[in-house]
């Protein structure tokens, strides 16, 4: 049985869209991030995934450029990050929409933000709703939908941006356990379709050994990197088919194995 590839950050010769660089953050007398480093390799979804508090939130939004590290930084494409960029999108948990716009106008806001003319900006917005299984709800209200249409509306909008980095804060957490389920099948389908890069924040062992190409174990505040894991054997079989495979089995065993001692 082929076995995961653990490794520490930086061995890996791969492309790499993202970089962390001893990056640390504190709140005040508290820690959160401590000479964190981490890369993401293009084209690819890495999840970070840790006990609660850990930073994995924080670590996001400072690649983001929402947040500023107090040292350390943070390269897209080479390029040091200073503030939010279009090269970078933001998928938050908590759906972030306009609740007085359409889902038409809520999919095309960040291009209208960028003076996208209407028609232009329109067909790219229908185009990511029907992506996202939506077609047909272009004209409705957040209010009329469920919450994992409003997730779908949130995703849909930040891949209209055509940004290269899709930044994802458990974006599946609010929804009922079998819509979660095709949203990640969902999600494997962007990332082989899609060519962009994932980052993908999670609290699920089981949900990150599914959709990740690459896991970054956080330890708890200070956080730092405590091993990276590639899945390998399983990442080509479909998205029916991982579930039951043993390698996946095996590696949430032994990220909960790992994880285990942290969990109060």
């Amino acid at each position: 049985m082929a076995m995961p590839q653990t490794e520490t950050a930086f061995e890996a010769k791969v492309d790499n869209a993202v970089a962390v660089r001893g990056v640390s953050k504190n709140y005040g007398d508290v820690e959160a991030l401590k000479d964190m480093s981490l890369e993401f390799p293009r084209g690819q979804l890495t999840s970070l995934l840790g006990p609660s508090g850990c930073g994995k939130t924080t670590l996001l939004k400072i690649i983001a450029g929402l947040l500023e590290p107090n040292a350390g930084e943070i390269e897209v494409n080479g390029k040091a990050v200073t503030g939010p960029g279009p090269d970078r999108a933001f998928v938050f948990q908590d759906f972030a929409l306009l609740p007085w716009a359409s889902v038409l106008r809520n999919v095309g806001f960040g291009l209208e933000l960028r003076g996208v003319a209407r028609s232009e900006r329109e067909a790219i917005a229908e185009k990511y709703i029907k992506d996202v299984g939506l077609a047909g709800f272009e004209k409705s209200y957040p209010h009329e939908l469920s919450g994992g249409m409003r997730q779908r509306v949130g995703l849909a909008r930040a891949l209209s941006v055509n940004a290269q980095v899709l930044l994802m804060d458990e974006p599946f957490s609010a929804v009922d356990e079998q819509t979660r389920r095709k949203f990640q099948e969902d999600l494997l389908n962007l990332v082989q379709n899609e060519s962009k890069t994932f980052i993908f924040v999670t609290h699920s062992i089981e949900e990150a050994v599914y959709v990740s190409d690459q896991i970054a174990i956080l330890l708890p505040r200070p956080s730092r990197v405590s091993e990276i894991i590639r899945p390998s054997g399983f990442r080509n079989k479909d998205a029916a088919s991982i579930r039951r495979d043993p390698e996946y089995l095996d590696i949430v065993d032994e990220i909960w194995a790992s994880l285990r001692s942290y969990v109060e």
